[in-house]
């Protein structure tokens, strides 16, 4: 499909980060724009904002007119159950129908794409990847699963740069849908057990993915993670390994930014600066300057752009910083990401209080990690969860936060109800208050912060 030819576009499940992104690109590409989303929330008012028809009730009724004919592309989230009523509406009529990931391989074909692969860091990689392209003279899209702070946008668009970064979501095997001339990946942990068979799967399918790049392309891998035989030249880093392509030096915490050298094949960026908490931030942005540094930007235009980069909306974001209390919001949801964030916190407020919000993602991931999830969260000084947050998924028999609490083992713990948790903010309580997880947490994280602000 000529993706240019395409006139009207309607999304089933608009206000997914994902599929947000790609109503925008259509959108910048004068294309009429709907969709339907289970819930109103700040992403689907700014989409309503920018031109997108968002309607929240999935009865065929609901779909405008202007949209119902044959030649409407319909886009879908794997989110959105097969038995949804405008899905099977669409199809039984005709329409083209694709999932999102088909939509990103149709684009990922017509730029020089960077695919971003990996159970962690895949949206804090590609976001810095994309600031250090989009500000540099080499440019580029890109389809984020986070929005970039000082953009304000999951999407950047540049019509004079062939360079598309790109999220290579191993969910639902979607990175195969792509077709990359580099790639990244940054770590392979078994996870998303519920589409994979085990780790020996997983491992397969992300060979798979690499598999798909030409031989001039480049792989940019973190040091250690096996990958098979690869057809592309392969680059490494790690974060101080001095075997590795990419490696830190000299990294110090000044005045709460990370200062720190990297070396690389052509020699040492020295003085570097960069602002996102935790040395795994640092790590996914050393990935991200090694294929800036193979695509040709300047030494000095890292640096500046690794020093001008603000965030990610949920990804380690401090949303308060007060003498009394710091409030950070971050995605975590799986027992490495938990350990990260944790980790950095404990690093950056030595001997402060923390308290965690934690909102268990899936029955199958909690069930699939219970017990490491327990280690993790038995790491913070004081433990809220809450009831897991099923997305896609039916409840599991025997599987609940309950069951998760009790494992988790420190005295300062305690279950709390979605809609009672802003009753137990107390910004004397605790040094620092964390968020973590992947759902509709991020609902609370600015009606918290006003709380603690005012």
């Amino acid at each position: 499909m000529d993706l240019s030819k395409v006139n009207k576009v309607y999304f089933i499940g608009v206000g997914g980060i994902g599929m947000s992104a790609l109503a925008r690109y259509f959108i910048s590409r004068q294309a009429h724009v709907a969709g339907y989303d289970r819930v109103q929330t700040p992403l689907t008012d700014k989409l309503s904002h920018e031109g997108v028809s968002v309607v929240f009730d999935d009865q065929l009724a609901a779909i405008p007119n202007s949209f119902v004919g044959p030649e409407t592309l319909v886009v879908y989230t794997p989110a959105v159950p097969e038995e949804n009523d405008q899905l099977l509406f669409f199809r039984e009529q005709g329409n083209t129908v694709f999932k999102r990931s088909e939509v990103l391989g149709l684009i990922s074909n017509q730029h020089t794409t960077i695919g971003v692969a990996g159970t962690h860091g895949k949206t804090t990689t590609s976001s810095i990847l994309a600031h250090l392209l989009y500000n540099s003279n080499v440019g580029c899209n890109a389809f984020l699963g986070g929005v970039l702070a000082g953009y304000d946008t999951n999407v950047l668009l540049d019509d004079k740069s062939s360079i598309c970064v790109m999220e290579a979501d191993e969910y639902d095997r979607s990175f195969l849908r792509l077709s990359p001339d580099f790639a990244i990946v940054t770590s392979i942990d078994v996870d998303h057990l519920d589409i994979y068979d085990d780790k020996e799967d997983l491992e397969s399918s992300f060979r798979e993915f690499t598999g798909l790049l030409p031989k001039s392309g480049r792989l940019v891998a973190k040091h250690g993670v096996d990958l098979g035989n690869v057809a592309a030249t392969t680059l490494t880093y790690e974060i101080e390994n001095t075997l590795a392509d990419y490696y830190c030096q000299r990294i110090e915490i000044l005045h709460g930014r990370f200062q720190f050298d990297i070396a690389t094949p052509g020699g040492l960026i020295v003085g570097c600066e960069f602002s996102l908490g935790g040395r795994h931030n640092v790590e996914n942005a050393l990935a991200a300057v090694a294929v800036a540094d193979v695509l040709g930007v300047s030494k000095f235009e890292i640096k500046s752009n690794l020093a001008s980069f603000k965030g990610i909306s949920r990804r380690f974001e401090v949303k308060v910083n007060l003498e009394e209390v710091t409030y950070i919001d971050d995605y975590a949801h799986h027992p490495t990401e938990l350990a990260a964030c944790i980790g950095s916190v404990r690093e950056l407020y030595p001997g402060k209080k923390i308290t965690g919000i934690f909102q268990p993602h899936l029955f199958s991931r909690t069930r699939d990690f219970m017990d490491d999830f327990a280690v993790e969260l038995a790491k913070l000084d004081q433990l809220i969860l809450l009831d897991i947050y099923p997305a896609r998924e039916e409840p599991i028999e025997g599987v609940d936060s309950n069951v998760l609490l009790d494992r988790v083992p420190m005295d300062n713990k305690r279950i709390c109800r979605y809609n009672e948790v802003l009753n137990s903010v107390d910004k004397s309580a605790q040094d620092v208050l964390l968020t973590l997880g992947a759902g509709d947490i991020a609902q609370l994280v600015e009606p918290i912060t006003k709380k603690l602000l005012l």
